[in-house]
Order: structure tokens, then C-alpha cells, then sequence
């Protein structure tokens, strides 16, 4: 099982990014995606999370209007569409894939707003 993230990097305030997580090893239509991040001496967190068809999502309240995720299960990858990035968006992003109690999670990108 591989989740691997890429798309992270440095971006002034008021960028935009996209972060890709390829998924392989398992059966990634079967599985809800979702997207976490952290910050150094903080719990990891929900960014967003999409169904395993994709057609329902959710959002931490802070991002909702900002980021956007989306996923292509015939190239078992899941996105994040960031815009209006801002300082505090700093952190480390994993892809995480859940199927009941069955979890995994992909080794994190970094994403750097920064002026």
C-alpha cells in the first residue's frame, strides 16, 4: 500500500496550490479520502475529507471556502485545490484513505506560505 503526496512547495499569500495523493496497493474506490495537516506541537487535523465515489464532501470550517477536494478513481488519485493561501496554512499535508476501520496514510508535502 502506497499513498504518495506531492504538488507541496513555497507560495506567497494569496497563492493557490494543487496537492496530488496517487494511491496504490489497494482498491482506492472502495476507500473515503482525506486530507489532514499539521503543524510542529499540534494534533494533526481535518482539512477535507470526499466519499469513496465522490460525491460528498466535507470541510473544516476554516478552509471550506478556500480549498477545494476532488478525486479521479480511474487514476486513483485524490486532490486539494488550495486558493487564497495564508500564512497560517503552513503545515505538513498527508492523504489519508479510510474503509472502516482500515486506515492509511501517505508520508506528507510540505506547503510554505510565505512572503
Amino acid at each position: 500500500v502506497q499513498l504518495v503526496e506531492s504538488g507541496g512547495g513555497l507560495v506567497q499569500p494569496g497563492g493557490s496550490l494543487r496537492l496530488s495523493c496517487a494511491a496504490s496497493g489497494f482498491t482506492f474506490s472502495s476507500y473515503d479520502m482525506s486530507w489532514y495537516r499539521q503543524v510542529p506541537g499540534k494534533e494533526r487535523e481535518l482539512v477535507a475529507a470526499i466519499s469513496s465515489a465522490g460525491g460528498r464532501t466535507t470541510y473544516a470550517d476554516s478552509m471550506k471556502a478556500r480549498f477545494t477536494i476532488s478525486r479521479d478513481n480511474a487514476k486513483n488519485t485524490v486532490y486539494l485545490r488550495m486558493n487564497s493561501l495564508k500564512p497560517e496554512d503552513t503545515a505538513v499535508y498527508y492523504c489519508n484513505a479510510a474503509l472502516r476501520l482500515v486506515g492509511y496514510w501517505g508520508q506528507g508535502t510540505q506547503v510554505t506560505v510565505s512572503s
